[in-house]
């Protein structure tokens, strides 16, 4: 018999054109997405290079990051904005690429759009330059972010030369808690295992945790492997995953659906299979999650205080300094009762429609407290439709929130929607850095989007499950 081998090394292998004399992997990329901000330079030198794209039927592209949310008419205000935008227009003709424009009615933020179009499969090599594509393996592909040189390679040969990175297993057990959410686990998991924990590794997130997460639960999850420090997180493909992709606009159809999913079934980890490290968590242990410090690892459960420099080890007191001293807190204190100024519901980490339902089951309960000023950005339009069909928006202007166009929004900030000054952020989005967004001494808290709903009630942080 053949060894047990885990999804990551079937995957792998199957891709694998050569091993190079450095010791990487030529590796064959299924599946290229692009957006605005990272291919207009690679365009220009595969002009340069006078070279064509060699598989544009495996590229597809989209616009998030700089697309305003308050409205996309043409041309925008920002004429950096727009020139990107016209730059990837111009190449999509150019080299006949699928582009998801806001005039198709798909467009969406890349990690959004890729699983509800049914780009996104288990199996894949999945690239993009973003680095927040590691959110494709909650399908059971090894899909990662990329450099623009490295969307240079794959537009211009459709493979890269990577190293393979060693596979650690995590497994969540037992169950969630009420008002616990995907969410919750990833940044618990972060936390345990700390921001660079899963540097030189992929992530296999399994358990009863994961087995009974949805796909887009999963998605959350995976999408912030790189926040700590892995480059790939995935789940193994399962009923769940073939249930989510029946019927897709571009997932296989008829005899071609049943052969994909014996082969999708076959490629999932083996009883026995190798790993390079294995990690146990406990599921009932995580509380609803937030971070105080200025990198997503930096967190504690909301009633929980925030850790006093006494208390941590002498080689991590000068980073916990630095988070206090941004962020304006004590530590000591929970953060429940920190007063927030702005909250922020989206991303490509929870802007998907669940996330948005959970969102709205709180936001019914109350109204924004005076001087909170809201987002709620939806992921892509197809989330959008999906949520006016539910009354969803209705629900949220009625609370006071304001609704907006699909797009990245406040998440990285390459757009209108940016704090202020030192404003504090309730965010559902990804990272917490200095700046990331869009003012150099703004400061933001990570948290589920039901927890976000909760502060912009209040006009502080709290416990959701005080709410639900």
């Amino acid at each position: 018999m053949p060894p047990a081998k885990s999804l990551f090394d079937k995957v792998w292998d199957a891709h694998a054109v050569r091993e190079l004399p450095d010791g990487q992997t030529q590796l064959f990329i299924g599946l290229h997405l692009i957006h605005e901000v990272t291919s207009p330079q690679a365009f220009a030198m595969l002009r340069e290079m006078k070279l064509p794209v060699r598989f544009p039927q495996r590229t597809f592209a989209t616009v998030d990051h700089i697309i305003p949310t308050d409205s996309q008419r043409r041309p925008f205000a920002d004429s950096l904005a727009e020139q990107m935008l016209v730059h990837l227009e111009r190449s999509c003709r150019e080299h006949g690429i699928r582009f998801f424009d806001a005039a198709s009615g798909k467009q969406g933020i890349v990690h959004v759009i890729g699983p509800e179009l049914g780009l996104t499969q288990p199996g894949m090599t999945v690239a993009c330059g973003d680095s927040h594509t590691s959110t494709h393996g909650a399908f059971g592909a090894i899909a990662f972010g990329i450099g623009t040189s490295q969307v240079r390679d794959v537009l211009a040969t459709q493979c890269l030369a990577l190293s393979r990175p060693k596979v650690r297993r995590i497994e969540v057990t037992g169950k969630l808690g009420g008002g616990v959410y995907a969410k919750d686990v990833i940044l618990h998991i972060i936390r345990r295992l700390g921001v660079n924990g899963g540097v030189g590794f992929a992530y296999e997130y399994a358990g009863a945790v994961i087995d009974a997460f949805s796909m887009e639960e999963r998605l959350t999850v995976c999408n912030m492997s790189i926040e700590g420090g892995a480059r790939v997180g995935y789940v193994n493909p399962d009923d769940t995953t073939f249930t989510y992709l029946r019927g897709r606009e571009l997932a296989p159809q008829g005899a071609a659906w049943d052969r994909a999913v014996a082969w999708w079934r076959s490629i999932a980890s083996d009883s026995g299979a190798h790993y390079d490290d294995r990690v146990v968590l406990e599921g009932r242990e995580i509380e609803p999650t937030v971070t105080w410090g200025i990198n997503p690892g930096q967190a504690c459960g909301v009633n929980e205080p925030i850790p006093r420099l006494a208390d941590v080890r002498a080689d991590e007191r000068a980073q916990v300094a630095e988070a206090l001293e941004f962020m304006g807190l004590a530590g000591g204190r929970p953060l429940a009762g920190t007063k927030i100024d702005v909250a922020f519901i989206g991303s490509c980490t929870n802007g998907r429609i669940s996330d948005l339902r959970e969102a709205a089951r709180v936001a019914r309960t109350g109204r924004v407290a005076p001087g909170v000023r809201t987002y709620v950005v939806p992921g892509s339009q197809a989330v959008a439709r999906e949520a006016e069909a539910e009354g969803l928006p209705a629900v949220f202007r009625a609370a006071g929130f304001d609704w907006r166009e699909p797009g990245c929004s406040m998440c990285l900030a390459m757009n209108p929607d940016k704090l202020v000054g030192r404003e504090l952020c309730a965010s559902s989005s990804n990272r917490n850095f200095k700046g990331r967004q869009g003012s150099p001494t703004g400061r933001t808290l990570l948290m589920s989007p039901a927890m976000v709903a909760a502060a912009a009630l209040k006009g502080h942080v709290v416990d959701v499950r005080e709410i639900l």
